[in-house]
């Protein structure tokens, strides 16, 4: 023992000189086997009845509290607490009893008979209800409440006497005495007398408003997490913030943004600093607002319309400081800043408006705008709490509206932008009569790396393309104008397909590695960088009627002939463009005239909803008609679009023209100087036929200067061949004819264009051509080259 108490020395009679330093096992009248011993020194604490001997020799029974001290195991220092066994509830106890009964300041507590008549209630309970204990005296809960709420805890309290077991009420009332409706918990329970005999019921009601108002606080705040954000439109977002305010928080809720000045209808973002000092009026655009009355009729402006706001309003002094404001009717600036704007005061008393809290929407050090919430219907006012609460919801509202003006920039520069890239117009063209479509992805607009083009090739020949760049925004659109500017560059020097494919792959590995600030460290790496891009090039000739198709993994196209069946052309299945180091593969089709070749990105087959197979399905199904125009064609294959698609949809349609013997003309030659003058003679000939004899003199001469070469630079055999040309027109256009001239040979040594100097006898062959016809170039095969030149006719030509 290491200390000992007055009351030790009441309950044992031993003094303390006694019993300090010796074992408590002294005091013990049994014992305590070693298991017993080892298990209590291991509890935090014990009690239980002990039998102690008093320092007379009588034995004590008495209750016993244990209380381990020191955290340490060994050695444990213990605190032994007894009551005297003598204490027994006397009167001065039942009456200390009842005034606690009756003074709890923080629970309402009342006692009611079998009869579930209302005995005894405390001060708490009377203030809450706000009538006196003798006046309600032995009148049941209902008839004391009068509402659903009594009939529901007398229900209680008789389930209370019919089971003998306790009973749980939530529920919420406005006490009397309280401005603000209060949340109540109410626990019934059996009272018994000592027999054990039921004798009524106790009700103990406690006030959980503050817990009811806190938990209201995190569900709203959860509500705004779940709510606010899913949707990049500022007006959305906007709304979505006025439809978690109204009704669980204000009465009336309203967005108001700076106007924009550029072209798009809602606020855009302003620096913080700029509004420091209050103009005399501040201008804002009304962006959402919701009232609990129907039609919001306390609004002082319609949707998108401007509001102006004074330099001692509430608005302008939210924007001048960056700090929530809260205006009460008590308030001294409430009823000045009402004598103001008249339209506002006449608001204020119609629909008796007590409390207005302005919140600035800010973000990323920017301020967007203000959150207005008014209360008209609810007594109670905005309070510092609802201050916090405002600030939290309004700050998360801010950083989705900003994120939805920062995507919306984004967006509208890159549809700019993309409109730039993408063809304006689809040219006329002798080969093919060609439609387009580009849908951006339809759930949030985002604008992609979808390409298509027409691209007229030497020989009345056309290249048709369509590709896919990985991902969207502003980068999907810059890479895919690359692309787009390095197709038609590899196909003005008449690369075959398969070879324009292997340079773009090379170009794309280039782009990569110029955004990662270094050469990929392996091929795959090329597509991570977000360059990845597929590409389906073909080339039509409408004197062979063969196409040359290349896929670098691209959906393969699809063939309509004239009796409206549909396949699906077998294109090899090329790496996608990126991954370097593998080949691409061409292959020829015979396309009968009238066929619609029908190239589309995989937005239009692919989707959450369906696969390849079943979109690929869709589109045989919806192209299985007649070949009509191409327009036509286009719009049934987007019928089977899904109405939010999730991907952009790039389609090109070219329905195949022909032309035939009477169009083209062409003849051997000898690899002799005198052939030159058989070569003008079967040209003006051939022209005249054709009703082109105006063009004579001109072709004359391209001719010479094309033969000439050919007999003195180039290999025989030597071919001349003239294409005439006429592409489809509208009924309002003027017709547009050409005449093609070309001069083939077995060598692949290029012509060169070179100014030649006063004494030269030679070198001004291939500028006489330059300058006689609107364009001319070279083109290799794998047995030689071909020099051509085309020559316009207007109307008045034919």
């Amino acid at each position: 023992m290491t200390s000992w108490s007055a009351g030790a020395r009441t309950l044992l009679g031993y003094e303390p000189e006694d019993i300090v330093g010796r074992s408590a096992e002294v005091l013990l009248d049994t014992t305590i086997s070693s298991e017993d011993l080892q298990e209590i020194r291991a509890l935090p604490r014990w009690a239980g009845h002990l039998t102690l001997r008093h320092r007379d020799g009588r034995r004590v029974v008495a209750y016993v509290l244990a209380h381990r001290r020191t955290a340490a195991p060994t050695p444990p220092e213990w605190l032994f607490v007894a009551a005297h066994p003598t204490g027994e509830v006397n009167e001065d106890d039942d009456a200390l009893a009842l005034w606690s009964f009756e003074q709890s300041p923080c629970c309402s507590l009342s006692v009611y008979d079998t009869h579930l008549r209302m005995r005894r209630s405390n001060t708490y309970s009377t203030d809450a209800v706000g009538l006196p204990e003798a006046g309600i005296r032995g009148l049941r809960i209902s008839r004391i409440l009068a509402n659903p709420i009594g009939d529901s805890l007398e229900e209680a309290m008789a389930r209370v006497l019919e089971t003998g077991e306790s009973q749980y009420r939530e529920f919420g009332r406005r006490a009397s005495a309280q401005a603000r409706a209060q949340a109540w918990s109410a626990h019934l329970y059996p009272v018994r007398d000592r027999d054990g005999t039921l004798r009524g019921v106790g009700v103990a009601c406690h006030d959980t408003t503050e817990q009811e108002r806190a938990r209201k606080r995190l569900q709203l705040l959860d509500d705004a997490n779940n709510r606010m954000g899913r949707s990049l439109d500022v007006t959305l977002t906007a709304k979505e913030l006025t439809n978690i305010a109204v009704p669980r928080f204000a009465d009336f809720a309203a967005v108001d943004l700076f106007p924009d000045p550029g072209p798009t209808p809602l606020g855009a973002p302003q620096d913080l600093r700029a509004t420091t000092a209050a103009p005399s009026r501040v201008r804002l655009r009304r962006t959402a607002h919701r009232s609990v009355l129907s039609g919001t009729p306390e609004a002082v402006v319609a949707v998108g319309e401007v509001d102006r706001h004074s330099a001692t309003s509430a608005t302008a002094e939210c924007l001048a400081t960056g700090l929530p404001v809260l205006r009460c009717a008590y308030d001294e600036f409430f009823s000045g800043w009402l004598t103001e704007d008249a339209q506002r005061e006449e608001v204020v008393r119609t629909f008796g408006v007590h409390s207005v809290l302005v919140v600035p929407l800010q973000a990323r050090g920017t301020t967007l705008g203000v959150a207005l919430y008014v209360r008209h219907q609810r007594p109670e006012p905005f309070g510092e709490e609802d201050v916090l609460l405002a600030q939290e919801i309004t700050t998360r509202a801010a950083l989705y509206i900003d994120n939805a003006f920062r995507y919306t920039h984004e967006r509208g520069t890159a549809a700019a932008l993309q409109r730039t890239l993408l063809p304006q117009g689809l040219p006329r063209h002798a080969a093919v009569l060609a439609a387009s479509r580009y849908l951006p992805a339809g759930v949030r607009g985002e604008v992609g790396g979808d390409w298509f083009d027409v691209i007229p090739l030497s020989s009345a020949r056309v290249a048709l393309v369509v590709g896919d760049v990985v991902g969207h925004g502003i980068q999907a659109a810059a890479t895919m104008g690359r692309l787009r500017t390095a197709v038609r560059t590899l196909a003005d020097v008449d690369l075959p397909p398969d070879e324009l494919l292997t340079h773009l792959d090379d170009l794309v590995i280039r782009l990569s590695a110029d955004t990662d600030g270094a050469s990929p460290p392996d091929p795959m790496s090329a597509t991570a960088g977000g360059f990845g891009a597929s590409c389906l090039y073909a080339v039509y000739d409408p004197v062979s009627r063969v196409c040359v198709l290349a896929n670098a993994g691209h959906p393969p196209p699809a063939l309509v002939p004239p009796d409206g069946t549909v396949d699906f052309l077998d294109v090899p299945a090329g790496p996608p463009l990126g991954l370097g180091g593998l080949p691409f593969e061409a292959v020829e089709f015979s396309l009968p005239e009238g066929s619609a070749l029908v190239l589309y990105t995989d937005g239009l087959i692919e989707s959450r909803e369906q696969d390849v197979d079943a979109g690929m399905a869709r589109l045989r199904a919806a192209l299985h008609r007649p070949t009509t125009s191409p327009d036509e064609l286009c719009d049934a294959a987007l019928g089977v679009l899904p109405p939010h698609h999730r991907d952009d949809v790039a389609l090109l349609i070219a329905v195949t023209r022909a032309l035939d013997s009477g169009h083209v003309a062409s003849w051997d030659l000898q690899a002799q100087p005198s052939v030159v003058a058989r070569a003008r003679k079967l040209v003006t000939t051939q022209l005249t036929s054709w009703g082109l004899q105006d063009l004579a003199f001109e072709a004359e001469l391209v001719i010479s200067e094309l033969v000439t070469n050919a007999i003195r630079y180039a290999d025989p055999p030597i071919q001349l061949r003239l294409i005439h040309s006429e592409p489809p027109k509208a009924p309002s256009e003027a017709p547009l004819r050409r005449l093609i001239c070309e001069v083939s040979d077995g060598s692949s040594t290029a012509p060169h264009l070179r100014r030649a100097r006063t004494y030269d006898e030679g070198g001004r062959g291939l500028l006489l051509v330059a300058q006689l016809t609107q364009a001319w170039g070279t083109r290799y095969s794998g047995s030689g080259k071909t020099i051509w030149a085309e020559l316009g006719i207007g109307e008045s030509a034919g």
